[in-house]
């Protein structure tokens, strides 16, 4: 690889990560650490919101499916994403912060006053995480080893180190000034590349000009290439609903939702958030449809390899800076779900005497931040190894956190529901998801996990509840209805 782009990526490293470290400043207790002690303004928390949502799947992944399977890919992928943080901005913020919530599985301690639901939804919710962070550092390592020849121990522990470095230092001050960084570099990376891309073929009538050769030569279909309905409805509302249906769940979310300086800032934030993660894998679609253009349906090309060979054959510093947006999206992913990983170590399992005080609790999310880095640095060498798909991993993590966001939901919003019914809702959801995943890796079935772990918590949750329904001198009914509704109050 030429110096210039290798020179511009060890920059954009050295340079985000030592400015995560700096903001370490700002974290003197376990609340600047864990939620930046709500006081984090629209805009940037917005930035660390999109930046958190959108991985190496929203870019690379996204440019490889629209080289694949036609435009559609990029354009409801965006759309999914966009809804999937609506509705948390919608119907689960503004909750989550006026309970406070660190974890979301506080919440059910909050109303039942047992905290077994709060354990299985942090197994649940560490069981995706725990997956993300070991794809995160798979990628990085790889790009290190792409760009350096370095070997894959050396760069797996390299990106170790990178992401442990910011987070653990930084907080959740240090994952959002990153990914406003992130963010910015991952728009004006892709933007340029698809811009002056673009113009390399004369303007996009070339372009269209050279992606119907490319697929006539590859026997493939012009319209259905184009096509918003792509391969028809069911990829689709399969795309949505796989997006939609886990995020409330996802544990991070309840760190920026309390990290919100005001509560009526959060709708708009996780909106502005929606369409600021749209755009990022619309213009890596983008470049998806220039690669085609370019090289064809059989260029070989896979991975961050689509992006980078184009933009590094446009211009040296243009493949810099595409491959910087690529690290950009994987690092702005991997910091804030370490965060929120060690989060729920910390205040779901550990024992009340290591978080005694708030000087001890905050150096429990150091450690639990450092344990998590290296053991997904090791466990990622044994993916290498091992040859297992990631997109498979990716969704069995995705599965495992339906159940909990389904019983989130009925908590919020039902107030029939009961402890039992939330934790055997969960419990037997992520038992179901797990034996699908299995059956899918013995060749059993052919199912997605996804399909069990959202079927069973939504029949055995109402069930349960409906048969042994609370009493009504539940102690803790009352004031936890109160807290998500203080103008009943009034």
């Amino acid at each position: 690889m030429p110096l210039s782009p290798l020179a511009v990526v060890i920059a954009y490293l050295v340079l985000t990560t030592g400015l995560g470290i700096t903001l370490g400043r700002r974290a003197k207790s376990a609340r600047d650490w864990a939620v930046a002690g709500g006081s984090m303004g629209t805009f940037m928390l917005a930035a660390a919101i999109a930046g958190t949502r959108i991985g190496g799947a929203g870019i690379y992944g996204v440019a490889g499916d629209v080289i694949n399977g036609g435009v559609w890919n990029a354009i409801w992928y965006a759309i999914s994403t966009f809804l999937a943080l609506s509705v948390v901005g919608l119907w689960f913020a503004i909750p989550y912060r006026r309970l406070g919530l660190q974890t979301v599985g506080e919440a059910f301690t909050r109303r039942f006053g047992s905290t077994r639901s709060q354990t299985l939804t942090s197994l649940c919710v560490q069981t995706e995480y725990l997956i993300v962070d070991v794809i995160e550092v798979y990628v990085i390592a790889g790009l290190l080893t792409f760009m350096t020849g370095m070997s894959v121990p050396v760069a797996t522990v390299c990106a170790v180190l990178v992401l442990v470095s910011y987070t653990a230092f930084g907080g959740l001050w240090g994952a959002a000034y990153t990914n406003l960084i992130h963010v910015a570099v991952i728009v004006i990376g892709l933007g340029a590349v698809a811009v002056l891309g673009t113009a390399s073929f004369g303007g996009w009538a070339g372009v269209s000009r050279e992606v119907s050769g490319k697929l006539a030569l590859a026997g493939r279909d012009d319209a259905s290439f184009w096509s918003l309905a792509g391969q028809g409805f069911v990829p689709i509302v399969a795309m949505i609903f796989s997006a939609v249906i886990h995020t409330p769940a996802a544990s991070i979310y309840a760190n920026f939702s309390s990290a919100a300086r005001q509560e009526g800032q959060l709708p708009r934030t996780f909106v502005l958030a929606g369409v600021a993660a749209a755009l990022m894998p619309l213009l890596a679609g983008v470049i998806g449809v220039l690669t085609l253009a370019r090289y064809g349906a059989a260029g070989g090309l896979s991975g961050y390899a689509i992006i980078t060979t184009f933009a590094t054959e446009t211009s040296p510093w243009l493949g810099g800076l595409a491959i910087a947006a690529i690290l950009a999206a994987v690092v702005s992913t991997g910091g804030p779900i370490l965060l929120s990983s060690a989060t729920l170590f910390v205040r779901d399992w550990m024992p009340a005497r290591v978080t005694a005080t708030p000087e001890k609790t905050l150096r429990a999310y150091r450690m639990a931040t450092v344990a998590y880095g290296v053991v997904s640095g090791f466990l990622s060498l044994l993916v290498v190894k091992s040859g297992i798909s990631l997109l498979s991993l990716l969704l069995f993590g995705y599965a495992t956190v339906v159940p909990p966001a389904i019983a989130m939901f009925f908590l919020l919003y039902w107030r029939r529901t009961t402890e039992a019914s939330a934790f055997w809702g969960m419990g037997l959801g992520y038992a179901a998801s797990v034996l699908s995943y299995a059956m899918v890796r013995l060749g059993l079935s052919t199912w997605d996990p996804s399909y069990a772990s959202t079927i069973v918590p939504l029949v055995v949750i109402p069930l349960i509840a409906l048969a042994s329904p609370a009493k009504e001198d539940d102690p803790a009914a009352a004031p936890f209805h109160e807290t998500l509704n203080p103008r009943e109050v009034r």
